[in-house]
């Protein structure tokens, strides 16, 4: 499984990569909004800082519009890629955008039926949220489950699946068990993965009987 981490802080950029387990970025126009910096200006230092793909999420809700900031996004890094929801006029510069070469994410995805969609239209990626399914009573991680599913029933579709909305360690994990290929994480999630008690505790004994071991 691929990690991505979805933010728009380069702190944690610069971290996450630090870290050796970073292949890619996302952010939305609400991340990029709590920099307090212009949207190009992220962008394109995220875009310096890694070597994987780059989310860039579309503003416009119409076609002409999608197309027309997507034009813009693709000049500000090689590696920038363009994110749009999972509406008609989504989908329909999703086409268009692949037929040019351009990689896309199409985000907001609630169903198997919107995850089949995109693939028809050649998406990247498609970014089904799991969290919020679940804040409303559903269980994300059987919409992960239906997607890999109806993807695997279909050898041409290589559309990528990327698990977003993570909220804890328990999404990735359970992502990882189903198959799906890319979980976009926030940087607590990352943090969260490496702690467990016991490596707590075998820390500390190790500690200990370090100081027992005779120095000469």
């Amino acid at each position: 499984m691929q990690f991505f981490i979805d933010t728009g802080d380069v702190d944690e950029i610069r971290e996450a990569q630090s870290l050796g387990i970073l292949d890619g970025v996302t952010t939305n126009p609400s991340l990029i909004a709590r920099t307090g910096r212009t949207h190009k200006e992220v962008i394109v230092e995220i875009c310096e800082i890694v070597d994987g793909p780059v989310s860039v999420e579309v503003n416009a809700e119409d076609y002409e519009g999608m197309l027309a900031e997507a034009e813009e996004f693709v000049t500000w890094g090689d590696n920038a890629i363009i994110k749009v929801p999972l509406t008609k006029d989504g989908l329909k510069a999703c086409k268009a955008l692949t037929d040019r070469g351009v990689g896309v994410n199409v985000t907001l995805c609630f169903s198997a039926n919107q995850a089949l969609l995109a693939a028809k239209a050649g998406a990247t990626y498609i970014s089904p949220f799991v969290g919020r399914l679940d804040d409303i009573g559903q269980d994300g991680m059987n919409l992960i489950a239906e997607i890999v599913e109806v993807y695997a029933n279909y050898p041409w579709i290589d559309t990528q699946i990327l698990v977003a909305s993570v909220r804890h360690p328990m999404h990735v994990h359970q992502s990882a068990q189903l198959g799906a290929d890319v979980a976009t994480l926030p940087f607590k999630v990352i943090d969260q993965m490496f702690k467990h008690p016991l490596t707590d505790i075998g820390l500390a004994k190790f500690a200990a009987d370090a100081k027992k071991v005779p120095t000469s």
